[in-house]
């Protein structure tokens, strides 16, 4: 490992409290070293996702403040920690910080585990590429891993344009499965482009009605469209919810109707990562961006983020 021609400090979004948007700050901060098995990364890009305005706003995973958010990256390594073999300095790469505890990506160098990244696909630039590790790994291990879906399976996605249901609506049709989506008609001519074969306006439409026989329901957005969806499976089909509580309430819900409940949380995934990659070099999945802000301008993105309405992805660019 050689640091020495690195600076000593390093821009970073921190807070000191639990709040709104405006309790978010840029610090400096010492560019942390890699220890044994990792690697550092100079950021150029950072997805933002759900987590971290929840984070941000309330007691959560982290603890207390201060803390520095953010788990996708996208950028350049720039050093090596002991042991390290996949990767050398000057390789481009994204990946992401494993959640929840390996925060830290909103910043201009991260540290992470050699095996959270995977080498950036050629035909992403830093943007989009930022824009895919935390949610296309949950959407890819929810489809794949938990619900294992296939050729012909019947895949409903709910919030379907949002960062994780635009990317698992491309996942399910790289599968080969018949994807139904809910969204709001604004965003079906988008939805439709990136592979959905059936959408429903739940501004408009009970979703529930007229769907039966699913094989898999992916839902991102808890209460009552978990308990709404169990009887849309068939027997024996999966329902992943991506809303981390209630787990034992779910259980004996879909128990009851004869199906599989599971509340999933992401994990760092190295295989996953490279299976992300693989989708995006070969055109199957296609990172929408719904806006890039400086890091200066965190606090902006994270209201953004809240008050949704937008499909894709808000991104973090380093200026």
């Amino acid at each position: 490992m050689n640091t020495s021609a690195l600076p000593a400090t390093m821009r970073a979004i921190s807070q000191d409290a639990f709040g709104g948007p405006e309790v978010l700050k840029e610090v400096r901060l010492p560019v942390p070293a890699p220890g044994p098995g990792r690697i550092l990364v100079r950021v150029r890009a950072s997805g933002l996702n759900p987590t971290d305005w929840k984070h941000r706003a309330a007691p959560a995973f982290l603890g207390e403040p201060p803390f520095v958010l953010g788990w996708d990256v996208s950028g350049t390594v720039v050093a090596t920690g002991l042991g390290v073999t996949l990767f050398r300095p000057g390789d481009e790469v994204f990946g992401m910080l494993p959640h929840p505890y390996g925060v830290g990506a909103h910043a201009e160098y991260a540290v992470g585990p050699t095996r959270a990244f995977a080498r950036k696909p050629a035909a992403l630039d830093h943007v989009h590429a930022a824009a895919l590790p935390l949610a296309g790994l949950t959407a890819w291990q929810a489809l794949v891993d938990v619900a294992g879906v296939g050729p012909g399976d019947r895949v409903l996605v709910h919030a379907a344009a949002g960062g994780v249901g635009h990317l698992a609506v491309q996942i399910a049709k790289a599968r080969g499965a018949h994807v139904t989506g809910t969204a709001s008609g604004a965003h079906h001519a988008l939805l439709r482009d990136l592979g959905a074969d059936e959408l429903i306006d739940y501004r408009r439409t009970d979703f529930a009605a007229g769907l039966a026989g699913l094989d898999v329901v992916l839902d991102p957005i808890g209460g009552d469209y978990r308990t709404r969806s169990l009887p849309l499976l068939r027997p024996g089909g999966t329902l992943v919810s991506l809303q981390p509580h209630g787990t034992e309430e779910l259980a004996a819900a879909a128990r009851a109707a004869g199906v599989r409940g599971e509340v999933m949380i992401v994990e760092a995934d190295h295989a996953g990562m490279n299976a992300l990659a693989d989708l995006a070099s070969t055109g199957h999945l296609r990172p929408v961006i719904a806006a890039t802000h400086p890091l200066s301008e965190a606090a902006t993105a994270h209201a953004a983020g809240e008050r949704g309405g937008r499909a894709g992805k808000l991104v973090l660019v380093m200026d």
